[in-house]
């Protein structure tokens, strides 16, 4: 709900943007630039976040001492650290199951 409410304000902006252009306005550049941030890291937001794995990763990953709760799913993840490449994973664990 949250990022529908954000997605619309950003094209709002776009289109108040665009309409303040073709009426040479001023504010329009910041309307656009602010607008076109906001909806695309809006959009974006699902590609750069990582899914949560079921499983835990292969050999070479060492699990850290982080694990947080998922506000999507509510469950407990554990996250992963590859000291080789730096990467990170994330495991989503049972609520019931000892790690």
């Amino acid at each position: 709900m949250l990022r529908s409410a954000v997605l619309a304000v950003g094209v709002l902006m776009l289109a108040a943007g665009i309409v303040a252009a073709g009426l040479s306005l001023p504010g329009a550049l910041w309307l656009l630039i602010a607008g076109g941030v906001i909806t695309a890291g809006t959009l974006l937001e699902r590609v750069v976040y990582k899914p949560l794995l079921r499983e835990k990763p292969g050999a070479g990953w060492v699990k850290t001492a982080e694990r947080f709760i998922d506000p999507d799913t509510g469950q407990p993840v554990d996250v992963f650290y590859n000291p080789a490449t730096g990467e990170r994973q994330y495991v989503s664990q049972e609520p019931n199951k000892k790690a």
